[in-house]
């Protein structure tokens, strides 16, 4: 796992859309999506099971497994109609509001790009990634 303990600096979102529309399979490509994860005051438990103890995210701590995001990436790459996909993930101690990551997929027609896109974000989080909630 990578660790850190200050967060990085996020991407240009505007840098990537440039980037990806440079690239020689840009022309294919009639869609891109963008997921932007944020660290949330709400508890995981209070959002995903309705657990509400009155507690609050304080802060986080987030690392990542670089094989295996490289990994991830290059499935989602495979899937049909997908022509760019970039990951950003941040590492260390986050608080909220701070970015997470940031995912961008293209590809040629929506249903493809949306599938390719919750793909790699639940892959991402379910694989890859360590979230340690602060909670307080």
């Amino acid at each position: 796992m990578s660790s850190g303990k200050i967060k990085k600096q996020p991407p240009s979102i505007d840098e990537w859309l440039k980037e990806a529309k440079a690239d020689p399979a840009a022309l294919q490509q009639g869609m891109f999506l963008i997921h932007n994860g944020v660290v949330r005051r709400t508890p995981k438990a209070k959002v995903r099971q309705g657990i509400d103890d009155g507690s609050t995210v304080k802060g986080m701590e987030f690392a990542y497994d670089a094989a295996k995001v490289e990994a991830a990436v290059a499935e989602a790459y495979k899937m049909d109609g997908i022509f760019h996909v970039k990951v950003w993930l941040n590492e260390g101690h986050l608080e909220p509001g701070d970015d997470i990551m940031y995912v961008l997929v293209g590809g040629d027609i929506r249903p493809h790009v949306i599938d390719a896109l919750q793909f790699l974000v639940g892959k991402l989080k379910s694989e890859c990634v360590t979230e340690m909630e602060q909670i307080g």
